[in-house]
């Protein structure tokens, strides 16, 4: 038997579930501590708005006996697909393609994911050759390679979506393949960089183990086509792939829309999101957010912090913000400049950073003449990172700029430490930053320190630019096959067909693009 019980109480008491948590929630469901066997907290989250900070806990209490188990989960089973299963093509191995080639798996389809970059572990040296030597491989960097975009990143968990039974699902996928089970109970979960890729790999092994394959440096080239229907992908070297084609490449895979337009593939403009990574010392955050001289203390994490505001009819926000983190550099070609950020799952760094970006829309972008419009707003992601990049003689040693002085229009005398390994040089961000961008930004850290004050300081630094929010290309598609509204047997999917923003969302996206394929040929299991 057990009792699910909601409380508030102190971090201390959260922090202590054994001992002072369990003799709370035996006080408050009016029973004897002694009948209380075991306790899992199945819910948790951090409730910092008044000065006194509390956790919200639900728990649960096995009372007068122990349980069998304390999951509060139970694992998807993915069996073997039978040896005369229908082929699916997967194209790309980030979020997207891997849960589309596991639910392909479940639906008895075996999934061919053709992934262009290397695998996880591969793709780790090539990172560091970006840090150490500024030397970018255009196939194997923070966005290309098994895992995709999200491989190397806080691993963040949260989503707006509405769909909680399928956030629940993509949640349990990523638990059974050895995510720690907070994951399940937090309201902000997240993974973290240094453990994120052996969970990818478990997610791959259980591909292949189940029939499927998953197949590195093997960049899609083309669509194959007959008539109105894609039949299959031809790769640059040549070897050819059949079958119904989920096209999940994810937001930066640029020669990818560029062979699409040519090929006359229809594409739309997306609106996108462009400014700065801002870095403050994680223990300012911490006194700012918890409102407390002394931070976070022993019980509480590094504290996050969420901003938006409008001005002049653009978003103004903060995004994908990465307490105990550390900024990298993105670059997935040469002669590109481009920051994010990511956090170890201990969150444990001196620094704090968040994206800190401007809402800009196709109409805010001239067309180009000569040039697809449905392109232009990559257009403009690459104009800005060539002018980062070539700001001080072409390199990742990025630009940056105090906040107060990114304000007030000043190069900053000096800068502070920064996570950023490539390291920053003093320059005038609120000038390389077109001006839409550079004027809103600077009325929306002005607003921020008015609606908190002490944000707004020189202790925090903007390092440019951010600008991989999100795709800048939309692949339309049917609302309800999912397909493409001309191609038959194309799924575009995930963030790079603009249909998604984040881990959970992508992995939603590309289990439900897995659902309408299957709907196509008819599977068959073992």
């Amino acid at each position: 038997m057990y009792l699910d019980i909601d409380m508030r109480v102190a971090p201390a008491v959260a922090g202590q579930p054994n001992t002072l948590l369990k003799a709370e929630a035996a006080r408050e469901a009016g029973v004897d501590a002694d009948r209380v066997k075991a306790l899992k907290i199945v819910r948790r989250s951090i409730d910092a708005r008044q000065r006194k900070v509390v956790v919200n806990v639900r728990v649960r209490l096995y009372l007068d006996t122990l349980p069998d188990s304390t999951a509060i989960a139970e694992p998807i089973v993915y069996r073997p697909v039978g040896p005369d299963a229908r082929e699916a093509i997967v194209v790309g191995a980030g979020p997207a393609g891997l849960f589309a080639a596991l639910r392909l798996i479940e639906l008895g389809i075996r999934p061919v994911v053709l992934e262009r970059g290397k695998d996880v572990d591969a793709r780790r040296r090539d990172m560091a050759r970006i840090a150490r030597e500024g030397v970018v491989d255009p196939d194997s960097n923070y966005c290309f390679g098994e895992g995709g975009a999200g491989a190397y990143s806080d691993g963040k968990l949260y989503t707006r979506s509405k769909k909680r039974g399928s956030v629940d699902k993509i949640l349990t996928v990523l638990w059974q393949h050895g995510a720690s089970e907070d994951i399940l109970v937090d309201a902000h979960p997240h993974i973290g960089t240094d453990r994120l890729p052996e969970v990818i790999k478990a997610m791959r092994h259980t591909i292949e183990r189940c029939g499927g394959r998953v197949l590195f440096g093997t960049r899609v080239e083309r669509l194959l086509t007959d008539g109105d229907t894609v039949t299959g992908v031809a790769t640059a070297t040549g070897d050819i792939y059949r079958g119904a084609v989920i096209l999940a490449t994810g937001h930066s895979a640029r020669d990818v829309y560029e062979s699409l337009a040519a090929a006359g593939v229809e594409l739309e403009a997306k609106g996108l999101a462009i400014g700065v990574r801002l870095e403050h010392p994680q223990q300012f955050v911490d006194r700012l957010q918890y409102h407390s001289p002394q931070g976070r203390g022993r019980w509480l994490p590094a504290a996050e912090y969420s901003m938006l505001t409008r001005v002049d009819g653009r978003a103004v926000y903060s995004f994908c913000m990465c307490p105990g983190g550390f900024i990298i550099p993105a670059a997935s070609e040469p002669g590109q400049l481009v920051v994010n950020g990511m956090s170890p799952s201990s969150r444990g760094t001196r620094w704090a950073n968040s994206g800190m970006v401007v809402e800009i829309l196709p109409e805010d972008v001239a067309e180009e003449e000569g040039a697809p419009s449905s392109l232009k707003m990559m257009r403009y992601q690459q104009r800005i990172e060539k002018v980062f990049f070539e700001e001080d003689g072409g390199s990742q040693n990025a630009p940056a700029q105090r906040m107060a002085d990114f304000v007030a229009g000043r190069l900053s005398a000096d800068l502070p430490p920064t996570s950023y390994a490539p390291g920053i040089h003093a320059a005038r961000i609120d000038r390389l930053l077109p001006k839409e961008i550079a004027g809103r930004l600077r009325k929306g850290f002005a607003e921020f320190g008015r609606k908190q004050p002490g944000f707004l300081t020189n202790e925090a630094v903007l390092i440019g630019c951010e600008t991989r929010t999100s795709s800048p290309v939309r692949v339309p598609r049917d609302p309800q096959s999912l397909g493409h509204v001309r191609l038959r047997g194309l799924y575009p999917c995930g963030e790079g067909a603009g249909y998604a923003g984040g881990i959970v969302s992508a992995a939603i996206d590309g289990d439900r693009c897995a659902d309408s394929l299957a709907g196509d040929i008819e599977p068959t299991h073992s």
